[in-house]
């Protein structure tokens, strides 16, 4: 995903990087063609029209060219120029010259329309020349040689019309120093160790099917198991902080998207249409908000005295999400969001959102993200809103005063906003120091009025309520392929969907107690399996390793005798022999305390 220069303090670095780049696929390929090369987060990329398929060889030998072109410490100068001059400068290379008139008519370099920069202008150094705004490095010896890489090569439709070239998109990393480039380089090969979709698969939680379809993934008991207790403890969180949940089904009438302004905004994310009759058109649900709306009008008149409602509700929504976006469980089509929506009058948006505060700190610590930042996502370019400036004014007002009198820091984001009103993102760190989005909450005044929401007010008269949209964990899916990377696939007890294994040493002479020792566990709400498999008691210790079983309790005659389980940690740290009783104690107080 694209960066930009105010926000991202590797942004001149990179974007000089991809141009050295560029310059060095061209002396390799000089009949080559180029298309745009802009920074991403950890590195950059540049797209090429290139006669043959690149390979890893030529690679290195692009990255020894780019070694060359910054030694020469080549300054980047910028100039402006005007249409015909920068056709004459581009006349071989027909994406600049498509790039070009797009810029004529206001067009962005993705060919997107709403760009007011009309200006036309360049950066060179050495021999090498493109369209660009910049920012750069003063010169190509600021790039330290050693501290860059191209890491692969990928296929990428110009401009990602399907119906245009296929393009070869060569993907790099640029850091200020070989240990920053060392320490990314590592931090891939652990997020490879960790990747959800290997391990989901290893510890048997979940798959996808091409019999089913893309982005529909399938869980197994022990993924369902582990869907249940995370979505079991928020719930429980969430009542205890007054909130009620309801169920508002799959599919709703395409005339309530209309009405709520997502229809317009949103309906190239939504599933086709399932016609009945003219007026009966329907949608499978891509998200809850005009639905909980609706439950609110129908549920009668509403006093100010009975506000604050709470409504949440754990539903599967339907995105039509692109087929090439898809990316195991952290992007999907169906999806499950902890979503909640609070309805309520001005004068509480400030206690409302420190309570939903309050309640997503819980949970994230009890996830061990103590390490994140807050967002306030504005309006701004890139983005598709509804058009009330009163409304959002209103919004953004009552969102920063909250913020402001819980001390909570945060930083803007004009354009990241949602198309209703601005929101506070909680984006947090796992252990590779990732960031994920996780918990959101946004102020909303329009909603509740194209939807002719309504309370009646200390004075009698009927008043429009303020929702709040809130999110702890976002989606189910997507939360538990975090998760998953997060620990490893090493869950902490409470969330582990097997707690313990029994393993007799020998079937025969201990199979029949470990068997009574199993029920023991499950009538004390363990989840515990009994190996009575043929496998050696090694094997059987490997595989519960494998399996990243919290605790294996083995069984010999000793154990047997003194009514006993000998105690091993996934870690392979052995507690040596313990009661039954006092394990169950141990286990039951760390799931209590959720350690």
């Amino acid at each position: 995903m694209p960066v930009k220069p105010e926000t991202d303090p590797y942004y001149r670095l990179r974007h000089s990087a991809a141009h050295v780049m560029a310059q060095a696929v061209l002396e390799l390929f000089p009949e080559g063609k180029i298309a745009i090369g802009p920074p991403i987060e950890d590195g950059f990329y540049y797209d090429f029209d290139l006669p043959r398929p690149l390979t890893p060889d030529d690679l290195e030998e692009i990255e020894k060219r780019m070694r060359r072109i910054i030694a020469g410490k080549h300054p980047f100068v910028y100039r402006v120029v005007d249409p015909d001059e920068a056709r004459a400068l581009f006349r071989d290379q027909p994406y600049k010259l498509e790039l070009i008139d797009g810029l004529l008519h206001g067009q962005d370099e993705y060919g997107e329309q709403g760009s007011t920069n009309t200006v036309i202008s360049t950066y060179r150094h050495d021999t090498f020349e493109d369209l660009c705004r910049g920012p750069h490095l003063e010169h190509t010896g600021q790039i330290p040689p050693d501290a860059f890489k191209l890491m692969s090569v990928a296929g990428a439709y110009w401009r990602g019309d399907s119906n245009r070239p296929m393009l070869q998109r060569i993907y790099g990393t640029a850091w200020n120093s070989k240990e920053e480039l060392d320490a990314y380089l590592h931090r891939l090969e652990e997020a490879k160790r960790r990747d959800h979709r290997r391990i989901g698969k290893e510890l048997g939680l979940f798959y996808f099917s091409e019999d089913i379809g893309p982005g529909l993934p399938l869980f197994t008991p022990k993924g369902e198991m582990l869907r249940h207790l995370m979505e079991s403890y928020v719930r429980e969180v969430q009542t205890r902080y007054g909130y009620q949940h309801v169920w508002t089904g799959h599919i709703v009438k395409e005339t309530l998207y209309k009405k709520s302004g997502h229809y317009e905004a949103y309906r190239e994310n939504m599933f086709p249409p399932m016609i009945e009759d003219e007026e009966h058109v329907y949608r499978l649900k891509p998200m809850n908000c005009p639905s909980h709306m609706t439950l609110y009008k129908e549920m009668g008149i509403h006093s100010y005295r009975d506000l604050p409602l709470r409504f949440a509700e754990f539903a599967t929504l339907y995105r039509y999400e692109e087929r090439g976006t898809l990316t195991g469980l952290t992007r999907v089509r169906a999806l499950t969001q902890d979503d909640c929506h609070i309805f309520c009058r001005p004068d509480q948006i400030e206690e409302e959102f420190g309570l939903a505060l309050r309640l997503i700190r819980e949970v994230l610590e009890t996830y061990r993200f103590t390490n994140y930042r807050v967002r306030l996502s504005l309006r701004g370019e890139g983005g598709k809103y509804i058009a009330d400036d009163e409304a959002w004014d209103l919004a953004e007002r009552a969102l920063r005063t909250a913020l402001d009198h819980y001390s909570v820091q945060y930083e803007e984001a004009p354009g990241e906003a949602a198309i209703y009103g601005p929101k506070a993102d909680f984006l947090a760190h796992d252990v590779l120091g990732r960031e994920w989005q996780l918990s959101t909450i946004q102020v909303d005044f329009i909603q509740p009025r194209r939807l002719g929401l309504e309370y009646i007010a200390e004075d009698g008269q009927p008043r429009t309520p303020v929702v709040l949209h809130r999110a702890v964990t976002g989606t189910t899916e997507r939360f538990m392929g975090v998760l998953i990377e997060h620990f490893a696939g090493a869950f902490p007890l409470w969330l582990a969907p097997v707690q313990a294994v029994v393993i007799p040493i020998s079937d025969e002479r201990h199979g029949a107690y470990a068997a009574d020792v199993g029920r023991q566990l499950t009538a004390a709400g363990l989840r515990v399996e009994v190996d009575l498999s043929r496998e050696r008691m090694q094997a059987k210790i490997r595989q519960a390793q494998l399996q990243k079983i919290p605790y294996m309790l083995i069984i010999g005659d000793r154990e047997q005798h003194a009514g006993a389980v000998a105690v091993r940690c996934r870690s392979g740290e052995d507690l040596g022999a313990v009661p039954v009783a006092a394990f169950i104690a141990r286990a039951r107080a760390e799931i209590e305390a959720k350690a």
